[in-house]
């Protein structure tokens, strides 16, 4: 009998899933059952797996808002190019002025300029100042300079001048719809140079000056120490330089002088316009888009922007029968000069008119 029962128990036993048998095994000992312990596994990764991760390396560039990558692939060195997304260009450079600690000076109009200077055109009677006297990079202001250096030369305004290789920038490696190889007149190459600041053609002015952009550039000096303009140096005719400098005051007596020149203000102030370049219609628009509005009345401006400058604007502009000069340098954020403007103008709106008591 006692077989028989053995028998019929091992018999039920192998009938039952393995987890019931599990359960009729803990009722029926002291036994208990152990979770499994899965050990990680130790083995080492390949050689070159632990040279890749070790060597990739990242640089973000500002030449042309991407990030450099440095990665071993397989032992292989390779460079790898990647663009900025929006957010990660918002990033912003510490210029001149934030070295010089100007940015921490504090006025009535809170504005977002670093250096600003605004005069009455007619009698130079200041109307508001801040840190006007401190020299800084200026940027493509410098081009007002040229501007203003070519029209004093009567060079001829029809020759046809071509865009070299000499004119690339290799300053800032800035790009440009002017193709090497591309001709336009030198009234052409003014035009964009001054209203949408096109890098090329300020080059090919300067270079083709006599004595070359050696030459043009001494004359740009010579005419800045003719104007006054103790506190200004330029290096180059289209201000990618961070070494092209001038204070406030120093450009508000370039912007009077240039303001005298009638090409210069129609040219600094054209909305747009449309040249032929290499057999294709490009199609220019002005840096500053006050001149586009119709309750501004500007006779002469220009703008400007490499990293060590920020944002900088000089206007001629008329508020309420008035005639003003107005500078702006070191600005914060893309729209910040011309927001600085409006502030500007809206408080000398709210002042007596001149003349008045």
């Amino acid at each position: 009998m006692f077989k028989l029962a053995l028998s019929a128990l091992i018999s039920l036993l192998f009938a039952m899933t393995p987890a019931e048998a599990a359960k009729v095994e803990q009722r029926g000992s002291s036994a208990t059952v152990k979770k499994q312990v899965v050990k990680k596994s130790t083995a080492k990764k390949p050689r070159y797996k632990r040279r890749e991760a070790a060597a990739n390396r990242v640089t973000v560039t500002t030449r042309d808002k991407s990030v450099r990558r440095v990665i071993t692939v397989r032992g292989k060195r390779k460079v790898v190019y990647q663009r900025l997304t929006a957010a990660a260009q918002v990033v912003r450079s510490i210029t001149a002025g934030d070295k010089a600690g100007l940015n921490l000076t504090r006025d009535p109009l809170d504005l977002a300029s670093s250096v600003a200077l605004v005069l009455d055109q007619t009698n130079s009677e200041v109307l508001f100042e801040k840190n006007a006297g401190v020299a800084l990079p200026i940027a493509s202001i410098t081009k007002l300079m040229t501007g203003l250096v070519v029209v004093e030369a009567q060079q001829d305004m029809d020759e046809m001048l071509t865009v070299s290789d000499d004119d690339v920038d290799r300053e800032k490696f800035t790009t440009s719809r002017l193709r090497v190889g591309s001709r336009l007149s030198r009234r052409e190459m003014l035009h964009i140079a001054l209203m949408s600041s096109e890098n090329r053609a300020a080059a090919a002015l300067g270079r083709n000056y006599p004595g070359g952009i050696q030459g043009f550039v001494a004359a740009m000096n010579a005419k800045a120490h003719e104007l006054g303009m103790s506190d200004t140096r330029y290096v180059d005719s289209s201000g990618l330089s961070s070494r092209n400098v001038a204070s406030a005051r120093d450009l508000a007596k370039l912007v009077m002088a240039a303001h005298q020149q009638p090409l210069l203000r129609e040219f600094s102030t054209d909305p747009g316009s449309a040249v032929a370049a290499n057999g294709r219609l490009v199609q220019y628009r002005n840096t500053n888009y006050l001149v586009s509005l119709p309750d501004w009345d500007i006779g002469l401006q220009k703008t400007g922007f490499i990293n060590e400058a920020g944002r900088c604007l000089v206007m001629q502009t008329i508020i309420q029968g008035r005639a003003v000069i107005m500078v702006f340098l070191d600005s914060k954020g893309k729209q910040s000069r011309t927001a600085d403007a409006g502030r500007m103008r809206r408080w000398l709106e709210a002042l007596k008119p001149p003349g008045l008591s």
